[in-house]
């Protein structure tokens, strides 16, 4: 037995000093690209002046060598994750990115895991081998080989392997779990979390690996209970399709949604390390750009604003503020009187609104009609008729006078306040804050409804208020003229101070020297004008597509990743939509989750007013995170919830079961405070969630940091932990108005083991836990 073990020892080291070679070789590969990135890089930002062709080109090139570089960089750990041995005697390395031998015909030495060639390293079962007949996870840490993990999927290939290599699992079967490189994938899952998610590319499973790579060009739906890998396969179809279709979304982008900054942060590193950085990241409440949305509306303001009914009151309330003068209005014109009143500003609003534009792009309309009814009424004072043969005044004369009225001060001032150019800011603010002006806006609504939305315009924006705000942006106009005039009107003042350097340069020249001299003596203004010289000073946008595309509400993405998306809005929805005019989406989520009172409740109701039948349902159903001792508990909330909804099956014990310890309110803080450090000296690593009702989580707060949150449900979505302390969930229950799906929620965010603190009794829907 000695003497086996001691051989199979010796394989062992040797299969791994043979792939650590070749994992240092790729390293030594990885090296080089650096360096040759950031000598492009350094030689391209030493550079400076040119023309424009050249400055835009030089701005292409760092851009281009800045997003190779963090490519690169990111590629660090885990450079290389599996090999696959095939039948016919080929073997392919996997991993982050493709690395070719520029020696011999670019052969590739590793293959990027999005590629075609690299796919039967996650397809390849026993049953389906895909040509494969052996595949190999291979660890490392740093740049170090230390573990590897044999899976045969040829019988043949096991047999003719007779023990003389390493192979740490014995051919591997697929059992009731339904997944493939399970010593892998549950070393993986049972890891310790950091507080940051971490991709899945060495374990990726079929049935994500199909998600991932789908065709599917309208939705994508993907549904899965809590632990499926709903956003990790939401993330690297994001890193698969600007792999797949590079030339189509690197210039449009990808915009990923989710519920709130804290889910944000813990995603962001995955797509670096998964080779792209091309993407916006985004809430709801950041998605209208310009306003930080930091405010909290109450449920029963969330509601009401999350309803289409919403479309109804902002559409009066900016017709409300068209408004028409309540007593005539008399001023000076070119020593004349005129009259502004009721019937002349209703007849020009009558010819702006029947434009149907928006209303600040009707206003230019609205201007022309008022202007016409004046210089009418200019006519019929200072000449008897216009079109007749004695009015003193030509068709000439009424357009000179047009003219003049456009640029008076005083007309454009009254006639303009009757029409006023507005913003989304000013018109939701002034809506909110008044009483009256939301009655006229909002008939259909109950007195209680507008109870909900009054607030004073002191308060900041709720992520709530972010599509009511897109959705005002709508409907009064982005000025783009304006925006074109503006643009103009800049380049012109440029223009006018370089021309004014140059007469300075040319006044200050010197008089006294000979005529025949002159033409020798070159100055500034012989070899630049004004417009060259301004160019110069010119302010080049240098920024990448995603931040561009973070900061311009008019932006269409090519493709749209939301997580946690049962919690959208019915006018989040709307908000999104436009944001992805070719409707390619992936849609992330389970409606079990909800916790918006406004959420989604239905994939169909949402989508298919937009898309009609084109989308797609496709469904996770095994349990990656969450064991069998919490999911158990989780179920039972589950069915109640939902009445034959079925759980998704863990893979895997923790062998810790969830216990539940009743508390006295007095001593909570002190108990919970004991149960962390409890915790912490037992795990040692990982992280810790503290998930307590709002009314109590601002006192359990001091308990907050690096390893711990405390955490409301809300906060806490999309996120996972180690261990989790669910505190008082009565009083969770009692402030949501789905306080069943928030206890769902809390219960699946651990991965090892969970505990409940409660006072008074325990409520009936965690009953399969026992004191």
């Amino acid at each position: 037995m000695a003497v086996a073990q001691a051989k199979e020892l010796e394989v062992q080291e040797r299969e791994i000093d043979r792939e650590q070679e070749y994992v240092a070789m790729l390293y030594g590969r990885l090296d080089g690209l650096r360096d040759h990135a950031r000598q492009n890089l350094a030689s391209v930002m030493r550079e400076r002046g040119g023309t424009p062709q050249a400055q835009s080109e030089r701005e292409s090139y760092n851009a281009m060598y800045t997003a190779k570089l963090s490519k690169y960089l990111a590629a660090e750990n885990g450079l290389c994750f599996g090999r696959i041995d095939l039948s016919d005697g080929e073997a392919r390395y996997v991993g982050r990115l493709g690395i070719w031998d520029e020696d011999s015909d670019f052969d590739p030495l590793l293959l990027d895991w999005r590629a075609p060639m690299a796919r039967p390293f996650y397809l390849a079962t026993p049953a389906s081998p895909e040509g494969v007949a052996r595949r190999r996870h291979i660890r490392t840490r740093g740049r170090t080989v230390t573990a590897l993990n044999d899976e045969y999927l040829d019988p043949d290939a096991l047999a003719a392997n007779n023990g003389d290599e390493f192979n740490e699992s014995a051919a591997y079967a697929e059992g009731e779990t339904g997944v493939a490189s399970e010593n892998a994938l549950l070393a993986a899952i049972s890891a310790a979390r950091t507080g940051h998610m971490v991709d899945i590319v060495a374990t990726i499973q079929r049935e994500q690996d199909e998600i991932i790579r789908s065709e599917h060009r309208s939705v994508l739906v993907v549904q899965g209970g809590p632990g499926t890998g709903k956003t990790a396969v939401a993330l690297h179809r994001a890193a698969f399709l600007l792999y797949t279709f590079r030339d189509l979304l690197e210039k449009s982008g990808v915009l990923i949604i989710g519920p709130n900054d804290t889910f944000l942060k813990y995603i962001s590193q995955v797509l670096p390390s998964l080779g792209e950085t091309g993407v916006v990241l985004s809430t709801i409440g950041d998605l209208y750009p310009g306003v930080a949305a930091i405010g909290q509306d109450s449920l029963g303001a969330a509601v009401v604003k999350g309803s289409l009914a919403m479309v109804d009151v902002l559409k009066e309330a900016v017709r409300d503020r068209q408004e028409v003068p309540s007593r005539p209005v008399e001023f000076e014109f070119d020593t004349y009187r005129l009259t502004i009143d009721k019937k002349l500003i209703t007849r020009a609003r009558g010819r702006a609104r029947s434009s149907r534009k928006p209303h600040n792009r009707a206003r230019d309309l609205y201007f022309a009609a008022a202007i016409e009814g004046l210089a009418e009424q200019y006519a019929a004072i200072v000449g008897a008729n216009l079109a007749g043969k004695d009015s003193l005044l030509s068709r000439e004369d009424i357009a000179d006078v047009r003219d003049e009225m456009r640029q008076d001060s005083t007309i454009r001032t009254i006639v303009g306040s009757f029409w006023p150019h507005l913003t989304p800011q000013v018109v939701l603010r002034d809506l909110f804050a008044s009483e009256e002006r939301l009655r006229r806006a909002s008939p259909h609504l109950s007195e209680a409804e507008r109870t909900e939305l009054l607030r004073p315009k002191s308060e900041p924006f709720s992520p709530g208020d972010a599509p009511l705000l897109d959705e005002l942006a709508e409907l009064l106009g982005i000025d783009d003229d304006d925006d074109d005039r503006l643009a103009q009107e800049r380049w012109r003042a440029k223009i006018a101070e370089a021309q004014e350097a140059l007469d300075i340069l040319t006044g200050s020249a010197p008089q006294d020297l000979e005529d025949d001299l002159d033409p020798e003596i070159l100055m500034a203004y012989d070899l630049i004008d004004a417009e060259q010289l301004a160019e110069r000073q010119e302010y080049r946008n240098s920024k990448t597509t995603a931040e561009r595309a973070a900061a311009d509400r008019q932006w269409t993405y090519g493709h749209a990743i939301i997580d946690e998306a049962q919690e959208l809005s019915a006018m989040a929805w709307r908000m999104v939509m436009r944001r992805v005019p070719n409707r390619w989406m992936t849609v992330v989520g389970d409606p079990a989750q909800t916790g918006n009172p406004a959420g989604t409740s239905s994939w169909q109701g949402a989508l298919e007013p937009y898309v009609a039948r084109r989308w797609k349902l496709a469904e996770l159903s095994i349990n990656y995170r969450t064991p069998s001792e919490i999911m158990a508990v989780a179920g039972d909330v589950l069915a109640r919830i939902s009445e034959g909804a079925v759980a998704p099956k863990s893979i895997r014990d923790s062998g810790h079961l969830p216990w539940a310890r009743k508390v006295t309110i007095p001593d909570l803080s002190t108990e919970v405070a004991a149960q962390v450090t409890k915790w912490q000296d037992e795990q040692r690593e990982g992280t810790i969630a503290v998930i307590a009702p709002e009314s109590l989580a601002a006192s359990l707060s001091p308990l907050q940091s690096e390893d711990v949150s405390v955490l409301v449900v809300r906060d806490a979505k999309g996120l996972e932990f180690d261990s989790v302390l669910v505190v008082d969930p009565d009083g969770i229950l009692s402030e949501s108005p789905r306080g069943l799906n928030d206890i769902y929620v809390a219960l699946t965010r651990a991965t090892q083991r969970i505990g409940v603190f409660y006072a008074g009794d325990l409520p009936e829907c965690l009953s399969l836990i026992t004191d």
